[in-house]
This record gives structure tokens, C-alpha cells and sequence, in this order.
């Protein structure tokens, strides 16, 4: 089994993506920043310097790394500094923590791609994989958890439109 890091924004938002294309386990967490076991009241409210992550734990013969990245880059919006929909501030900003010399050439050739493409600076930073500390216990599955919460929390934020 292997392990990517993504911070895609709201990690409840992204969390169900993944487990419909076979990655085994998604767990909600924070990443990059130097505070020790952050909460989430401290990461939401920027005081820590981590991003909502997800950390992907999957079998590399059924998903590829390359086919995460796809995933990951079809469910953000790579081209907001700011954050993603409405959730605004560095920890909502965009992230890929490398673990391996591949996986960041891979990262990068993905976004440069994009930025040809559409002519547009993509704002996701890559970077070398430092930390992960999994969120509280309610954060995990949230989707599955709390559904009409959920639901409204993606149209609320502007990631699925309200048919």
C-alpha cells in the first residue's frame, strides 16, 4: 500500500471523490505546518500553518499516483490563491506533498500542463511531505456521517450546483 497528500480545500468536500475510484482508506488531517498535533479550531482559524489534507492510502495496482492527480485536479479549482469556493485562508489553500522524486516530477508536469493549456498560473504549491496529523474523529467520514450536512455543505460552498 502506498500514501499520497493532498490539501484540495474543505476535506470533507473531497473525501468521497476517492473512494469511488479505489483508493482504500481516506483519512481527514492537517499538513505542512509546525505546530504539533493542531486542532481544528487552530487550523481553520490560520494559527498553525497546515492545510486540511487527505491522506490516500492505496494499492498503486489498482490507482495510479498519476490517475490521483487527475482526480485531485478535476475536484479543485488550481487556479484560486485564496483558498477553494468559499472556504478562504491559507489552510483551505492548495498543497501536493510529495513523497518521492517521482511523485513530484509527476505533480509538476501535471500543473504545467494545465498552465499551457489554459494559459492561466496554477496555484497549487508542490512540496516534500513533512507532517499529517489526522483530524478529530467526526471530520472522518463526514460524508457518510452526516449526509444532509454534507450535501449542503457542497452546494453551500459552491462545489456542486443546487439542481
Amino acid at each position: 500500500m502506498k500514501e499520497a497528500y493532498f490539501a484540495g480545500g474543505c476535506f470533507w468536500c473531497v473525501t468521497p471523490i476517492y473512494k469511488m475510484y479505489g483508493v482504500d482508506e481516506v483519512i481527514c488531517g492537517y499538513a505542512g505546518g509546525d505546530e504539533k498535533d493542531p486542532t481544528y479550531e487552530q487550523v481553520k482559524h490560520q494559527e498553525t500553518g497546515h492545510r486540511e489534507t487527505i491522506k490516500l492510502v492505496y494499492d498503486s495496482e489498482k490507482v495510479s499516483y498519476d490517475k490521483l492527480l487527475d482526480i485531485y485536479f478535476a475536484n479543485v479549482d488550481p487556479f484560486d490563491a485564496e483558498g477553494q469556493f468559499i472556504d478562504k485562508g491559507f489552510s483551505y489553500t492548495l498543497a501536493i506533498f510529495y513523497m518521492s522524486d517521482d511523485e513530484k516530477k509527476t505533480a509538476l508536469e501535471k500543473i504545467a500542463k494545465i498552465e499551457q493549456e489554459s494559459g492561466k498560473k496554477v496555484q497549487v504549491e508542490v512540496l516534500p511531505f513533512k507532517n499529517f496529523y489526522e483530524a478529530e474523529e467526526y471530520h472522518q467520514d463526514y460524508y457518510l456521517k452526516n449526509p444532509e450536512a454534507f450535501e449542503k455543505e457542497l452546494i453551500e460552498s459552491g462545489r456542486k450546483k443546487n439542481s
